[in-house]
């Protein structure tokens, strides 16, 4: 009984430590660009969308198609580097253990 004892507190530990990361990773910046630099889009670890900069440059009103594909562009490299750094994170956290709805 008593090593079941150990799981629950050794769970119960990992549980504290991953809601710890999951404050810090939402308090963590990723900043993508596309275009150049003409369209930077930053995000958090929560993958939300802190900003969107675009320079004047690219605004141009008779092809708004680039714009809104330099948009996509930056907004998703920014979320993908979000994820990878939080499965970086969750990986090192348990030791890279694949559990099961946790990334």
């Amino acid at each position: 009984m008593k090593g079941m004892s150990n799981l629950i507190k050794q769970a119960q530990q990992l549980q504290s430590r991953m809601a710890q990361l999951q404050e810090e990773l939402g308090r963590r910046e990723i900043e993508a660009a596309a275009g150049g630099g003409m369209v930077t889009a930053r995000v958090n670890g929560r993958q939300e969308l802190l900003s969107l900069k675009i320079e004047p440059e690219v605004v141009d009103p008779a092809d708004v198609d680039i714009l809104q594909d330099l948009i996509v562009a930056a907004i998703n490299e920014a979320l993908h580097r979000s994820r990878e750094m939080v499965q970086n994170e969750m990986t090192k956290l348990t030791g890279g253990v694949q559990i099961p709805g946790l990334t």
